[in-house]
């Protein structure tokens, strides 16, 4: 029996957390995309893939995803999840590096993967909270001493 599009799914973080990065663009079509919405950057293709997948293991080595529900509509996978992890490494963004800051991370996140009629990914749109991952990395203050009751 052929997987269904949430084992599909399921299958490819499993992938990306055992850092096998062969596996992952093999996940994808040959023109397969991975955004990342909260710094609005794309990645496509084979040689692409990869690099956001590898920045966060650089910057998290213990890089986990704790999946929590799973919504499938035609070739639509929604998933809401948790990026958790420790800060240990650098972190690129758009902007410049971030140095480790030893500090925990457990962010929520949503992806939503489209998938094609062979089970292959056409589309990887990650939606994980920048705000509050920047603001447990400490890299943004306190906003409770900014706000005024």
């Amino acid at each position: 029996m052929a997987p269904n599009n949430e084992q599909i799914v399921r299958q490819a973080y499993k992938i990306a957390e055992d850092m096998d990065m062969a596996g992952w663009v093999a996940a994808f079509t040959e023109d397969g995309t991975f955004t990342d919405e909260s710094i609005g950057v794309t990645w496509t293709g084979p040689r692409e893939l990869p690099e956001q997948v590898e920045n966060y293991h650089r910057a998290f080595p213990d890089m986990h995803r704790e999946l929590y529900h799973f919504y499938a509509a035609g070739n639509i996978v929604v998933v809401q999840l948790a990026l958790q992890g420790t800060h240990l490494g650098p972190l690129r963004l758009p902007t410049g590096t971030l140095p480790p800051s030893g500090k925990r991370m457990d962010a929520p996140c949503c992806d939503v993967f489209e998938l094609t009629d062979e089970g292959k990914i056409k589309r990887f749109d990650c939606y994980p909270e920048g705000t509050i991952i920047l603001t447990q990395l400490g890299a943004i203050g306190d906003l409770g001493a900014a706000l005024q009751p």
